[in-house]
């Protein structure tokens, strides 16, 4: 047993890193989607198999050498979801007459958090179709803030910066607002031209509210009012997320990875965002990530055996 696989999936793809005893990467792949919720744990276990064999096949070793194989994944952030995914896929493993010594499954964003800070306390603020933020802190505790979907939650991210959006959409075409630049992008960008138009994408054709996002971050970034006040009023969400974060963790100091291309990359909304917090909370410390969440999953494998 002198290895350790990491996985890190999602709705497109999963991403695995194999290491040796030291941590040291080997070899990294992707393969398939491992949300099990939509792909199905069949569907995901044939994935992580393939994935496995790959890893070991490039390092000329064997599944039996491999210590743990822990995957974080879309999905997995109630344990019964995650054990479920652990129980079916040593069931289609023993199907197949493979051993794997050991396999765990955590959620997508509890192996960025290890990853982000090396498994040293931090947090990490979550802002891509949906949002969420995770925190460590100096004694090993986990702390959550956000996380409650679309319905309750999501603040300041992808699909809540599209829905404003198309809201304001949907007034301009009433006539119950002022025009707005979102309403021209937005029809140039997906043909959507007229009410009609608008209900059955949204309600019919399953339309990705949250691809509307970069529509408005252009839009504000072109001083469109509208467009303004949502990144105001979302940049403002995500400030709170942190807020309470760092009330939680406690400490003098709160340090935080940002993951998702919303807030990572630079645009206008995560450059605002960046600026509220220098002006608004001087103790928090914005740093990149020290290792990607897959090397992350590792580093929760090695913990598993206690190494």
């Amino acid at each position: 047993m002198k290895y350790f696989i990491g996985m890190d999936g999602g709705g497109t793809k999963t991403d695995a890193v194999i290491t040796n005893i030291n941590g040291e990467k080997l070899f990294e792949c992707s393969g398939g989607a491992s949300n099990f919720l939509v792909q199905g744990t069949l569907t995901v276990s044939q994935t992580l198999l393939k994935l496995i064999q790959k890893c070991v096949s490039e390092i000329d070793a064997s599944i039996n050498d491999i210590a743990c194989v822990l995957l974080g994944t879309t999905g997995a952030g109630r344990r019964t979801d995650a054990e479920k995914l652990e129980t079916d896929f040593s069931n289609f493993l023993k199907e197949q007459n493979i051993k794997l010594n050991l396999f765990y499954v955590e959620s997508d964003a509890r192996v960025a958090l290890e990853g982000a800070f090396a498994g040293k306390p931090g947090s990490i603020l979550i802002a891509g179709t949906g949002s969420i933020m995770f925190g460590k802190d100096s004694e090993g505790n986990i702390h959550r803030v956000g996380g409650f979907g679309r319905f309750l939650g999501d603040e300041g991210s992808g699909y809540m910066l599209g829905k404003k959006g198309l809201v304001a959409v949907s007034k301009q075409f009433d006539g119950r607002n002022e025009k707005t630049l979102i309403t021209k992008l937005v029809t140039e960008k997906f043909g959507i031209e007229t009410s009609e138009v608008l209900i059955t994408e949204i309600y019919k054709n399953n339309f990705d509210i949250a691809s509307v996002a970069p529509v408005i971050i252009e839009a504000a970034a072109k001083s469109d009012s509208a467009a303004l006040q949502i990144v105001e009023d979302e940049t403002n969400e995500l400030l709170l997320h942190i807020k309470s974060m760092f009330k939680k963790i406690n400490e003098q100091e709160l340090n935080v990875a940002f993951i998702g291309g919303l807030i990572s990359s630079e645009n206008f909304y995560s450059n605002l965002f960046r600026e509220k917090i220098k002006a608004q909370l001087p103790q928090v410390n914005v740093i990149e990530p020290i290792y990607p969440p897959a090397m992350g999953a590792v580093l929760m494998a090695k913990q598993k055996v206690g190494i």
